[in-house]
């Protein structure tokens, strides 16, 4: 009668398989952002999630993502986006350590708690990283993982293609993805002619792009998009 593997035994190649298969995972990851700073990025974890919440909810599921060139996406837009969302994306190493540790701090106040307020320290590349390949959970576990991910597009692409792919394949409203589609939804515009207040205004929904859908126009937004806009002038960008 064969001997069954003691306990430490199985332990141990359970733990050398988990071990192998995140090794794979983080092989898979790689190898699409090597493919995609070659080819365009039509489809990611955050739209594939959007589409399966749709479908659950009963929703139409109407899609608008056009893939659009660097070059043919309006400067203004590119500057409001890294104003408004990670003001020093051309110099950061991809995570922007100072404002991870200012989030936690105010994520895990006292006031936070009650009000459930929830503020971001997240890089564009950190963004990027969890749109294409994860879920919008919140868990450490996923933290860390987007932080190799976030490793990975930081060694593999340079600053003007994760702006371009970021720009590409956020999500602007929805089933709105990509600076093409929110500039037709909401100026009847192609994305190389948005001005520097539309530019702003569209860099003002990315934190709530859902719920600005249906108020692009109010006291808020008007106020922050102003705000942006000024700002927008100095802010740096990948030629």
């Amino acid at each position: 009668m064969p001997k069954r593997p003691s306990r430490p035994h199985a332990l141990r190649r359970l733990l050398l398989l988990a071990c192998c298969a995140l090794l794979v995972l983080q092989g898979y990851f790689a190898l699409r952002i090597a493919l995609w700073s070659v080819f365009a990025v039509h489809d990611t974890a955050f739209m594939r999630a959007a589409q399966i919440r749709m479908l659950h909810e009963r929703q139409p599921v109407l899609w608008r993502h056009d893939w659009t060139p660097y070059a043919e996406i309006s400067p203004w837009l590119k500057r409001s986006v890294v104003a408004s969302e990670d003001s020093t994306f051309l110099v950061n190493p991809g995570v922007d350590w100072q404002a991870l540790r200012d989030a936690w701090i105010r994520d895990h106040s006292r006031y936070a708690e009650r009000r459930h307020l929830l503020v971001g320290g997240s890089t564009i590349t950190q963004q990027l990283a969890k749109n294409l390949f994860l879920s919008p959970e919140r868990s450490y576990l996923r933290k860390a993982q987007e932080l190799v991910i976030t490793g990975m597009l930081e060694l593999l692409l340079d600053k003007r293609r994760i702006l371009e792919m970021y720009l590409n394949s956020v999500e602007w409203g929805n089933g709105v993805y990509g600076a093409q589609a929110a500039a037709q939804a909401y100026f009847h515009e192609p994305a190389s002619r948005l001005s520097r207040l539309q530019g702003a205004r569209l860099a003002v929904m990315l934190p709530a792009p859902r719920y600005f859908q249906h108020h692009l126009y109010g006291p808020y937004i008007d106020r922050r998009s102003s705000v942006i806009a000024a700002r927008a002038g100095d802010a740096q960008i990948p030629r």
